[in-house]
Order: structure tokens, then sequence, then C-alpha cells
């Protein structure tokens, strides 16, 4: 067995690629499953009761006396 990844041949990198891959399908996928599966539970429903808050006018708020040139 070869334990340096520098003198390992083409056959030991390819294991090593192989694996990764594997692993990185596998956290992807799990992710996936987990992020699926908890968008029920979360999701916002619209009720009657509930009051609509809508955006006012925008308000600039400064703590200087200065004026800024543009």
């Amino acid at each position: 067995m070869n334990h340096s990844f520098y003198s390992a041949d083409r056959m030991t990198h390819l294991k090593i690629v192989v694996v990764a891959l594997v692993a990185a399908i596998g956290v992807a996928g799990f992710g996936i499953s987990a992020r699926v599966a908890s968008d029920g539970d979360l999701a916002q429903t619209a009720r009657a009761s509930t009051p609509v808050i809508k955006a006012g006018k925008a308000v600039v708020l400064t703590s200087s006396d200065t004026s800024m040139i543009r």
C-alpha cells in the first residue's frame, strides 16, 4: 500500500477521485432531501384575519449637517 499522495500511481489517484465524487453526491442528495422534506412544515399561509401592511414613503435620516456635493 502506498501512503504518499505524491508517489501514488494513477489507479490510486482515480480511486481518490471516485471516493470524493461519491461522497459529494451523497452529501448533495442528503441536503436536497432534507430541504424538500422541511418545506411543507414551514410554509406560510395567508389568513383572512391577518392585516396587510403596505410600504410607505421612503425616509432618509442623517446625523450630519454637512452638505453632499454630487
